[in-house]
């Protein structure tokens, strides 16, 4: 930086000084008198190169130092091509090859999850990659609460983030939320079966919702037409909300027209396909090879594919991300927290006395204390009568157990003191049946 750029940016801020100190004559302005809380906005129009139009620069810099995560749940019945898809999105085998299990092998009869992280690096951008995989959704002869494994596992992670949150070190926060979620449907070509709407309408309000149409290369162009009219249809019907590409003002035209396209095209349908194929051209293109022609992954006219990344990595990852966190994430911690009973308090921004404050604060303490020791009296009451209830009755049972074997001891005492005189005497034992043969005898 050379002496005339110095000497010219201090002339620029002094002209600049004078010319906000000044009223007209050289004297100062007198001070501003106006206590409003709200004052109006001044613009002022600077009169030389101050800086901070460098800020997004270093926003930059800080956010290329630190990274970025992104997590990424895929949802759909077996054989949709999720793996491969997540395969394509990031041009890496992040998914090795599945093999199909044998016949006599025995199936889970719960949904899983599973997540696999990997660090990916694009131009000294780093990006620790989650991508969540649900096998065994829709797969069931009774699918209705194969929902629920995958919404607990997302508001596990909404808990575990809250709970870090409440840490008191928060200096090291691993921000594991799922921010996008891919929802496969099967290429019917006829609308929503009752396990996607049910799926969709229970984790709208908790992810954002991505919905693909699998497959896409086994539907006609009208048919793909017709299909995505029917499952934005249901999606109105049944007040489903789905990821829509934020729009913000001041955007150039292009940039606009870029995002209009893109919703055009939700539910987007795709082909996934990490295969090198060779197009009768001689190109060499990712895609699937059939009798008829070759299938191009990248090749908009084919599928949907290129605006489904320009959308997830290209453009709104940061919108996924943040969308998370200010209102599904937000959204779910005030209910964690109302359904705890922690309310707000209205009185954090008004002026208290502090003795005031401490004396009622004191006070429903005490009140507090008061209220506990009379519930645990209560239940030491409660207590002690319960017991002396059992023992009272065990006293009965043993009295009349007692009861009883006494008169048996004292009818058995009597029946041997009979029997011992009826032998000292030379009585028989028995006369009765004696009796009884000897008048047979006199008959």
């Amino acid at each position: 930086m050379t002496d005339s750029y110095i000497s010219s940016r201090v002339d620029a801020f002094s002209s600049t000084n004078s010319y906000g100190n000044s009223n007209g004559n050289g004297s100062s302005p007198a001070p501003h008198q106006n206590n409003s809380v709200t004052s109006p906005v001044i613009r002022k129009k600077l009169m030389g190169y101050v800086g901070f139009a460098n800020l997004p620069n270093q926003v930059h810099r800080k956010s290329v130092r630190k990274g970025f995560q992104f997590t990424a749940m895929v949802v759909g019945e077996s054989g949709l091509g999720k793996s491969t898809l997540i395969n394509t999105l990031f041009n890496t085998p992040l998914y090795p090859p599945k093999q199909p299990l044998p016949p006599s092998a025995e199936r889970p009869k719960t949904v899983a999850i599973e997540s696999i992280g990997a660090d990916i690096e694009e131009n000294g951008v780093r990006l620790h990659l989650t991508v969540v995989d649900t096998p065994g959704f829709g797969d069931f002869v009774n699918n209705d609460d194969s929902w629920r494994p995958i919404l607990e596992n997302i508001e596990s992670r909404f808990d575990s983030y809250l709970e870090q949150e409440n840490r008191v070190n928060r200096q090291k926060i691993m921000d594991n939320r799922v921010h996008a979620c891919l929802y496969f449907i099967q290429p019917t070509g006829h609308s929503l079966k009752q396990i996607d709407i049910e799926f969709m309408r229970r984790l709208h309000t908790r992810v954002n919702l991505i919905p693909v149409i699998a497959k896409a290369d086994t539907l006609t162009d009208e048919g793909i037409a017709d299909f995505k009219a029917r499952i934005l249809a249901d999606i109105a019907h049944h007040k489903i909300q789905i990821f829509q590409a934020p729009t913000y003002e001041n955007e150039d035209e292009e940039t606009i027209a870029e995002a209009e396209e893109i919703a055009s095209k939700i539910p987007f349908a795709i082909v996934g396909s990490d295969h090198v194929v060779q197009t009768p051209e001689g190109r060499q293109v990712r895609g699937r090879a059939y009798p008829w022609g070759v299938i191009e992954v990248d090749n908009e006219e084919h599928c949907d594919f290129v605006k489904l990344r320009q959308m997830l990595v290209r453009t709104y990852m940061e919108e996924l991300r943040e969308y998370t966190n200010d209102v599904l994430y937000e959204n779910w911690r005030t209910e964690k927290l109302v359904s705890m009973g922690v309310a707000q308090d209205s009185t954090v921004f008004r002026e208290v006395n502090p003795s005031a404050k401490m004396q009622e604060e004191r006070i429903l303490h005490e009140a507090k204390l008061s209220k506990m020791e009379a519930e645990m009296k209560m239940v030491f009451q409660q207590k002690v009568q319960e017991k002396e209830s059992k023992l009272k009755q065990s006293e009965e049972e043993l009295y009349a157990r007692h009861k009883e074997m006494k008169e048996a001891l004292d009818k058995q005492r009597a029946d041997l003191e009979d029997k011992k005189r009826r032998i000292e005497s030379g009585r028989p034992l028995t006369p009765e049946k004696n009796a009884t043969k000897n008048r047979r005898f006199l008959r």
